[in-house]
């Protein structure tokens, strides 16, 4: 039986939706809602019939633009730990997740229309959040940089508070010091010794 899932863009297809997405969550974050389809394919660079190529419908590109939000912070997670030890990892995806809520905050409005039109754009927003904090604890854990006992529930629920207390702009600096502090209550440390 033949392949009927989606085929894979063509490369130019991809840059274009690429840019749309990019230019949605930055319309959407700075001019609400109420953007212009038009100027956002203008200002990313394609016509409108290209736009409504990837996405028929204003609803479907806010919950696209989030999703891809969301996409780009849980795929951090294996990517730092790549290049970096598990810690240093962890704690350099706080400061993405940070970013992500500033993001998610700003669109507030726009998804508001995604909800109100029947969509779910946070489906599965906690599961996929999870997931990457899990990888990233389990991770630290196998390299004793990270306590083994931690729930991935509390620090998704900790770094929640830090982004609602500081995650404005203008408070990077003070949510960079919460998150430190956060991160040092994440730490593995051999009390053995005491």
């Amino acid at each position: 039986m033949p392949d009927t899932g989606p085929r894979p863009l063509r490369a130019d297809a991809q840059r274009n939706r690429d840019r749309l997405l990019a230019v949605a969550v930055r319309a959407f974050f700075n001019d609400g809602p109420d953007v212009t389809l038009d100027a956002i394919a203008k200002d990313a660079g394609v016509g409108i019939g290209t736009l409504y190529r990837h996405f028929p419908t204003r609803e479907a590109l806010i919950e696209a633009a989030y999703r891809n939000e969301l996409t780009k912070l849980c795929d951090a997670a294996a990517e730092l730990l790549r290049t970096m030890p598990p810690d240093e990892a962890m704690r350099a995806w706080m400061d993405h997740f940070v970013d992500y809520m500033t993001t998610k905050r700003g669109m507030a409005d726009a998804l508001r229309v995604v909800i109100a039109s029947g969509g779910d754009p946070y489906a599965e927003s906690r599961d996929r959040l999870i997931a990457a904090i899990t990888m990233l604890l389990h991770a630290g854990a196998a390299a004793g940089t990270v306590r083994s006992d931690i729930e991935p529930v509390d620090v998704l629920a900790s770094m929640g508070g830090v982004s609602l207390a500081a995650g404005a702009p203008a408070q990077r600096d003070q949510a960079s010091r919460m998150l430190d502090l956060l991160m040092d209550g994440l730490r593995y440390r051999d009390t053995s010794a005491r």
